[in-house]
């Protein structure tokens, strides 16, 4: 698939709902910096702390970027080439995991409706951030009737630059040298891809310091960072923001980038009709391909695990909001 885009026109406006919190605001915050975008709104249930957020980004605009930074509600939406929904809630002590999952779910499909009520502009793309997030990937597209090319969830892009993170760290090496992917489900079945990965273009077991028995120490570990995170400072935020940045600059540039997010499967690897994270190009037009690389048997076998995992809370989930 080709995509381009109309009138050659670049992105020009982002809207992120949940933008007054953590999650939304860090992302506006890196999309600040990156000076991309000609305009973000940040959109949130509180709307004085989402005209805070965006009061105090704005404040700094005369040292980035020559952009429009605004707070507000879902008048937004009708103009708003890219709308990425953070907002979500947090578990409550001794909640079992299907029980916050229904209540996102609920507070998701309300926003969902609010959305479709607004009205979409048309081509208009829609990131999901909130959890979780391959289930809620899902129900966007089909509560909101899209395309499926036209809504893409966050995925694995932040579980894949945690992992070149600890990799980096763990053999001093750069880390924006450091290419290694996770797949699969934004959660407890996601695969580590070994086979493909390399520092400097170096396969990994041929780089200096590797021994293979860093390989189970550093995925654990990866899969735990975002709970060490919340232990430690109550929520992530910055690299969130960062991996958010680099879903949404790839289509506001088109720029046909390969990132590891999540949009619903139609045959990738053998996997249909669940939404969870394959090697996808993202441009303008949202997902435009997706690339089914080689990867070792277990590592086939472990993403359509993760597949089928997803499938059963997905059912659980479409029998809640029909």
């Amino acid at each position: 698939m080709i995509c381009v885009p109309q009138n050659g026109e670049r992105i020009m406006k982002v809207s992120i709902i949940g933008g007054g919190g953590l999650v939304g605001s860090c992302a506006g915050y890196a999309l600040q910096c990156g000076g991309i975008v000609r305009e973000i709104a940040l959109l949130d249930v509180n709307a004085e702390l989402a005209v805070g957020q965006a009061l105090d980004m704005a404040h700094g605009a005369p040292s980035v970027a020559d952009q429009v930074i605004v707070g507000g509600g879902y008048e937004h939406i009708p103009s708003s080439d890219v709308i990425c929904i953070t907002a979500g809630l947090r578990r409550k002590p001794d909640e079992s995991r299907l029980d916050l999952i229904n209540r996102n779910t609920d507070l998701f499909v309300s926003i969902l409706d609010q959305i479709k009520a607004a009205g979409l502009k048309e081509g208009a793309i829609v990131v999901v951030v909130s959890n979780p997030v391959d289930i809620l990937t899902y129900v966007a597209a089909h509560r909101l009737g899209l395309p499926k090319q036209k809504v893409i969830g966050l995925g694995t892009q932040l579980d894949t630059i945690r992992f070149c993170c600890l990799i980096s760290s763990e053999l001093k090496a750069p880390p924006t040298q450091t290419k290694a992917l996770i797949l699969g489900e934004h959660g407890d079945s996601m695969v580590p891809i070994w086979s493909s990965a390399t520092i400097a273009g170096l396969p990994l077991d041929k780089y200096p310091g590797w021994n293979p028995n860093l390989a189970n120490q550093l995925f654990t570990r990866t899969k735990g960072s975002g709970a060490e995170v919340i232990k430690r400072k109550g929520g992530a935020g910055f690299a969130v923001g960062i991996a958010i940045r680099d879903v949404i600059e790839s289509i506001a540039l088109n720029s046909q980038k390969v990132l590891p997010v999540s949009s619903i499967q139609e045959g990738c690897y053998g996997i249909r009709d669940v939404a969870l994270s394959v090697p996808t190009v993202v441009g303008r037009c949202g997902v435009v391909d997706r690339h089914e690389i080689d990867l070792w048997p277990k590592e086939v076998q472990g993403l359509r695990a993760s597949g089928a995992a997803l499938r059963k809370t997905l059912e659980v989930v479409l029998n809640r909001v029909g």
